[in-house]
């Protein structure tokens, strides 16, 4: 953890400009990419970059070095803005088709939204790892053994020796800190 908060420490503080400034040049092709790959088109990835900045500079107060990393948070804030440009595209989009599809196939062909994308897959597994570190050892186990590896309550709480019922309340105490951790480093689900 000292290591962590050495390297945190170390990162430009990005409430000044010069901060700023060089965030930015550290992260902003790392996140063009990203928002490309997401959107498909360089005009909005470009515009998500500049409104991923916006918002880190509007909100540089709220960012801790000792939770995540420049670059966790950066991103956190990329993938929130990708998604609002998305989905702000797949409105628009409904709204020009206004006029009913001819047949069933069209209509179908017509309901898919922006192509998933395995960098959003990997980004979101990135952000949660990064949030369980923060939970405590018992914590953790509860979750990744009920939640993310779909075992019974029963079987988890044998094997780890206690009743289900605490087990259960591990969970939904985990579940809660989570969400914390999850909005402290601003993720949004």
């Amino acid at each position: 953890m000292a290591r962590r908060r050495s390297a945190a420490l170390a990162e430009p503080d990005i409430r000044d400009e010069e901060g700023l400034r060089a965030v930015y040049a550290a992260h902003a092709g790392e996140l063009y990419r990203f928002a490309l790959r997401r959107l498909g088109d360089s005009g909005a990835a470009q515009d998500a970059v500049q409104e991923t900045f916006l918002r880190a500079w509007r909100h540089a107060n709220q960012y801790n070095p000792v939770l995540a990393s420049v670059r966790v948070w950066l991103f956190a804030i990329a993938r929130n803005v990708v998604t609002d440009t998305g989905r702000r595209a797949a409105t628009r989009q409904r709204r020009q088709d206004l006029s009913p599809p001819a047949d069933l196939d069209d209509l179908a062909a017509g309901s898919s939204e922006l192509d998933p994308d395995p960098s959003e897959a990997l980004m979101t597994k990135w952000l949660v790892e990064q949030a369980l570190r923060r939970l405590s050892d018992e914590h953790r186990r509860a979750i990744v053994e009920t939640y993310l590896r779909g075992r019974p309550y029963g079987d988890v709480a044998a094997e780890q020796g206690i009743p289900v019922g605490t087990l259960r309340s591990r969970v939904f105490y985990a579940l809660k800190a989570l969400r914390v951790a999850m909005d402290e480093m601003g993720v949004e689900l």
